[in-house]
């Protein structure tokens, strides 16, 4: 299993990142904060060519799931789901929790890590 999950969409970023967080609500996420790395940068005095932001997401009833297995697993909690432009297409991706989860070897998560895996890559799907 790959650690990444990325799509390209001939969106506009504005109208990918409108559909990502109304698929991610659908699926029960809500975004917590989000950062245009591009906008940071420059304030520092850095280019980056293409917008590029981080959403930090979280569906709370699934994070208090694994919270409750073992509270290490908050170090790679909220998950990230990006959206870049490169070249005239927008992209949307995401680390695998399902791959970072499954770093705390414990067989009793791997179904709700499947699960989470799942509805993030819905909303990424239905977001194209």
């Amino acid at each position: 299993m790959s650690i990444t999950y990325e799509k390209s969409t001939d969106k506009n970023l504005k109208e990918t990142m409108d559909a990502l967080q109304s698929n991610l609500k659908n699926n029960g996420f809500g975004v917590l904060w989000h950062l245009n790395f591009k906008d940071k940068l420059e304030e520092k005095g850095l280019e980056l060519k293409d917008d590029y932001f981080v959403l930090e997401v979280c569906n709370p009833k699934e994070a208090k799931q694994l919270l409750d297995f073992n509270i290490h697993i908050g170090t790679i909690l909220p998950c990230k789901v990006i959206v870049r432009r490169d070249n005239d297409k927008t992209y949307i991706g995401m680390i695998s929790p399902e791959v970072l989860i499954g770093l705390f070897k414990n067989p009793e998560l791997d179904d709700l890590a499947k699960k989470l895996d799942a509805s993030l890559k819905d909303s990424i799907d239905a977001s194209l």
